[in-house]
């Protein structure tokens, strides 16, 4: 089998490329060894959005009364039919890429994909059997998987990651989720809204803590609302799986607590998945634990590329689709701009929602601009009053000088939808004055980018 370009590997950042090199003339392959769609469509993404619409559809359920709407009996959450539903969704959104794949004359060959050489790849299948495929050019996509931690380790019973958060036999009773970041906050919000008892532990000074500060605390609030315990500044030193429930120390300010769950989900992050490819064979550099490259995803071997989680830049499905594209294009001598990686919208799914885009209030000051702050919040929308989410905000970032858009940070309904508007609007260099003046439509949740812009420039209207 030879190939013009040959992917190594199915998931977003993968299965985008081989579309686009396909649609520009080339003669395509990919290798994928387990799903189609990779973690993102499969085990990540898709999946953990089902469920937390499941979450959304029961809490609107129980708090129906509030809409005026009478439900007679008690109102359960059947986790059994959410995981079903969540893994449906997942299979049919894999079946779509497979359809891309056959439309575009894509051709898959399942098995481990290793480098052997300077254009040639070995295919091992499940079987064991070995082929040889070759091809002008080689991307690797190969993703990353859950970190593990020497005291932390998985055991895929007690001890989980996010694959077996995913598709646990029953709901437990009780769980300590290890990390807040988008992952970990999303499973500790999905189990705690529908009966689990949660305790989520940060080692850092606050939840969610790559986003602005004002949002963590914002979410904090809101999670201890709803009666979550939550620990920040915290370490979980050790964690004994014997007994029936798992004893967790978790070690804080105030000395060391023991936790007892049934299950501790590991969200401490994701580790690469660069071993055992061939990158040794070829000398292909690394640099931090991840694959080098330059802004065109071309690694120091010629005609061998790496993108997505296996490269620098957030470890974002996103992301990792842009760098494909990026990459095929400039195989194929398209002369297209590097990813910029100051303008990548970042969201987390919980409810409520958070998503940010550029940079944060303290990192505009310690980029030594002078700015201005506009913020707006969803007590003063009409319509986040009539969704009955009036907890959240719109926080923008401007540079005083040049009216330039520097950052914008949100916290509520919808905020993940809204994001995309502000990443245009940084990409097209837009002024503060430009979005004010750039009329949204009432009543919205959008409107309150346009408030946050006008409050920054004391122009506000409904504050």
């Amino acid at each position: 089998m030879s190939y013009d370009v040959l992917v190594i590997g199915s998931g977003p950042g993968g299965y985008v490329a081989a579309i686009r090199a396909s649609q520009l003339g080339f003669k395509v392959g990919v290798v994928e060894k387990e799903n189609i769609g990779g973690v993102c469509l499969n085990w990540g993404c898709i999946p953990t959005k089902s469920l937390l619409k499941s979450m959304q559809a029961f809490e609107y359920a129980k708090h129906a009364a509030d809409y005026g709407v009478s439900i007679s009996g008690e109102v359960k959450a059947d986790f059994g039919a959410m995981v079903k539903r969540s893994r449906d969704v997942a299979g049919g959104m894999s079946k779509g890429v497979q359809f891309l794949f056959k439309k575009n004359k894509i051709e898959v060959i399942n098995g481990y994909g290793r480098l052997k050489d300077k254009g040639t790849v070995e295919v091992e299948d499940e079987k064991g059997k070995k082929t040889t495929v070759s091809a002008k050019h080689i991307i690797l996509a190969t993703g990353a998987r859950s970190r593990q931690l020497p005291n932390l380790e998985q055991d895929g019973k007690k001890i989980i990651g996010y694959r077996e958060a995913m598709t646990l036999d029953k709901q437990p009773k009780s769980m300590v989720v290890v990390g807040s970041g988008a992952i970990g906050s999303e499973f500790a919000n999905f189990y705690h809204a529908i009966g689990t008892e949660v305790t989520l532990v940060e080692y850092m000074p606050t939840l969610v803590p790559n986003e602005d500060e004002e949002v963590a605390k914002t979410l904090e609030r809101s999670f201890k609302k709803d009666k979550m315990k939550i620990m920040t500044n915290a370490s979980v030193e050790s964690v004994d799986t014997k007994g029936k429930l798992c004893k967790v120390v978790v070690k804080t300010k105030k000395g060391e607590e023991t936790l007892e769950a049934e299950i501790v989900l590991s969200a401490v992050g994701i580790a690469p998945n660069i071993e055992n490819i061939g990158l040794e064979d070829l000398g292909i550099e690394l640099e931090n634990g991840k694959i080098k490259v330059d802004d065109f995803y071309r690694t120091n071997v010629e005609g061998v590329y790496a993108i997505g989680d296996i490269v620098h830049g957030p470890a974002l499905a996103h992301v990792a689709s842009a760098e494909g594209i990026t990459c095929v294009e400039k195989i194929a001598g398209k002369n297209p701009d590097p990813v910029d990686y100051g303008n990548i919208p970042g969201c987390t799914y919980t409810s409520p929602e958070v998503s940010s885009v550029g940079m944060t209030e303290k990192k505009a000051k310690e980029a030594g601009y002078e700015i201005k702050v506009g913020k707006f919040p969803y007590s003063a929308s009409g319509k986040a009053s009539a969704a009955g989410q009036k907890d959240g905000f719109v926080k923008l970032i401007f540079d005083a000088k040049y009216g330039e858009l520097l950052g914008a940070h949100m916290i509520g309904g919808n905020v993940t939808e809204m994001i995309a508007e502000l990443v245009v609007a940084k990409k097209l260099e837009i002024t503060g004055h430009e979005l004010i003046k750039s009329i949204h439509p009432h009543p919205t949740m959008s409107e309150a980018i346009m408030e946050a812009a006008a409050a920054a420039y004391d122009e506000v209207i409904h504050l």
